[in-house]
């Protein structure tokens, strides 16, 4: 058994100390720290927060060891029967997937400071949390007494994420004799009523498509932030979601955020926490676990999240198009779209995944992932004249590959679509998944079915529309911040980062676009690396940047709207 400990004697510092105790029987013993989290697919680097490193063996004698790499020591274990290591960790960072200690709360991610030794990741763990005991702890691991823990395994142990506090808030609720823990830390006034409703009927609809859920309890770990913030990251017994400012919690736009994140995470407990593709159906912390089959694991979670607060009632049509017209617009933004697949993306979020990168060089596994789920669901649908869809598949292939022991693979997906569709799917994963073709018109052909279309309407900034470039204001700055490839502005010199400070000869404060109005020929003085450069563009009937829209047929057909119906309940 491994046993742990995490103590803040001086919160304020913002570092907690970590006790690592763990048997040894061999001459040298490699320790290691995980070198990234499940749930976000880069590198963390965790080791860099740590300091003053030190083990000692069970007399409290010094031991020998070294650093053999980022994140792993060599120890010399020869005349041990026991290690004890300790080290501080600085903890500093309040989002959903790291760690924060201060005065009033701790707030720890396992993963990010748990050593493990190599090729013993099932022994079991016990974690004693040393704060205040008149604290509660809100935690997926079951408690052995009021601040110890225990975890099956290492595994189950960095997938576990805690706050302690004496400040949290608590409800629950119930469904299908699984118990939900609502916990919420920060300055916030929940209304658990309205809360639990609108909970428990999303949470009704994913039984409904997908049955039993892999656990018994499940914990909703809701960290408030008095500024704005969003992010969430699942676990398998919990997530942890981020959100803020917590005086808005309850207001219109603030509570559908709640409700979108929180209906996603709890989604991907069955995909990714108990089903996951064949690369990681055991995690590696220890480097890159690389997968092709990000458009699976975030992308179908995307889509559902959405879907099921459609199918649950909270979002109206109105709402649920507003959140697929958002992963529309990004796609037809991003030119990458033509040179990138989303299953190459996939295996590049390794390399610079969560960061905007080289402008139009990758594609977005959310984003495009949810269109490709989309286009597979409606093919499913109308091949099978709905007696098959997403729905079917998913859970299909869920039944047949959950669990630690196994893991799909594209392959998979492709023949169970096969079985319930017929060969023209196909097309999807050459084209669209593995391939870079133009989505628009077998997406226009699928949502007519379901009496739906897309429509391309300019732009409203005429330097979007008709030149063919984005901007952002910093500091009282116009600062380009994308141009589409081979534009009229990218033709004419304009580059990323570029700063507009006039428009022939006109001062540019925050008026870009009313300076443009009515000018066809146009120059621009633009900063360049700081260098002033004059730049002219002469507009033309190309139009870029289009604001994309999803919306229903006027006249649609008594099928269609059946079909529509059937797909989202709406």
């Amino acid at each position: 058994m491994w046993q742990y400990q995490i103590t803040s004697p001086n919160p304020s510092s913002r570092y907690f100390q970590v006790t690592f105790k763990a048997s040894v029987s061999s001459e040298t013993t490699e320790v290691r720290l995980p070198k990234w989290r499940p749930g976000r697919y880069e590198l963390g680097n965790f080791a860099k927060n740590v300091r003053d490193f030190l083990i000692v063996d069970d007399k409290g004698n010094n031991v020998t060891f070294e650093k053999n790499g980022s994140h792993s020591w060599i120890v010399q274990t020869a005349t041990c029967n026991e290690i004890v290591i300790t080290f501080n960790y600085f903890a500093n960072q309040l989002d959903a997937g790291a760690c924060f200690t201060d005065t009033d709360f701790l707030y720890v991610n396992p993963v990010h400071c748990m050593p493990y030794l190599e090729g013993m990741l099932h022994t079991e763990c016990v974690l004693t949390i040393d704060v205040d005991v008149t604290w509660e702890i809100a935690c997926g691991l079951k408690p052995l007494s009021k601040n110890v823990l225990h975890a099956p395994s290492y595994h189950e142990l960095v997938d576990s994420p805690f706050i302690a506090s004496a400040s949290l808030k608590h409800d629950t609720f119930v469904v299908n004799e699984v118990k939900f823990h609502l916990w919420f830390q920060g300055e916030v006034n929940p209304d658990f009523e309205r809360i639990k409703k609108d909970f428990i009927a999303y949470t009704q609809k994913q039984f409904e498509v997908m049955g039993s859920f892999p656990v018994a309890e499940y914990h909703y770990l809701i960290l408030i932030t008095p500024y704005r913030f969003y992010h969430g990251v699942e676990h398998t017994t919990s997530t942890v979601l981020a959100l803020g400012p917590g005086y808005s919690l309850m207001k219109p736009e603030f509570y559908k955020e709640l409700l979108g994140v929180a209906s996603h995470e709890l989604f991907h407990t069955w995909n990714v926490k108990t089903l996951r593709p064949k690369d990681f159906v055991q995690y590696d912390y220890s480097q890159e676990n690389y997968s092709r089959l990000g458009w699976v694991y975030e992308g179908f979670t995307t889509y559902y999240g959405d879907l099921f607060l459609a199918r649950s009632g909270f979002f109206s049509m109105q709402d649920w198009f507003a959140e697929v017209n958002v992963r529309l617009q990004k796609h037809f933004d991003n030119d990458a779209r033509f040179r990138y697949s989303v299953a190459d993306s996939s295996f590049d979020t390794w390399l610079d995944g969560y960061v905007p990168g080289a402008p139009h060089r990758k594609t977005n596994i959310y984003d495009e992932g949810s269109i490709i789920a989309m286009m597979l669901d409606l093919y499913l649908r109308r091949s099978s004249k709905n007696l098959n869809s997403l729905d079917t598949l998913f859970k299909k292939l869920y039944d047949d590959f959950s669990g630690h022991h196994r893991g799909y693979q594209t392959e998979d997906i492709l023949n169970l679509a096969l079985e319930m569709s017929d060969a023209g799917v196909k097309i999807i994963f050459d084209d669209y998944i593995h391939g870079n073709k133009n989505t628009e018109p077998l997406l226009n052909e699928l949502l007519h079915e379901v009496g739906c279309y897309i429509s391309r309407i300019p732009a409203k900034n005429i330097h979007e529309s008709y030149f063919g470039f984005k901007t952002i204001q910093e500091a009282g700055i116009t600062k380009v911040s994308n141009v589409y490839p081979e534009s009229l502005a990218e033709l004419a010199g304009l580059a990323k980062d570029d700063e507009v400070a006039a428009v022939n000869g006109w001062k540019v404060e925050n008026n870009l676009n009313d300076l443009l109005q009515l000018i066809n020929i146009v120059e621009l003085s633009v900063f360049s690396q700081k260098k002033m450069k004059s730049i002219n563009l002469v507009a033309s009937d190309k139009r870029y940047f289009d604001t994309i829209k999803m919306g229903t047929i006027t006249e649609a057909s008594e099928a269609q709207k059946a079909a529509f119906k059937s797909w989202t309940n709406l």
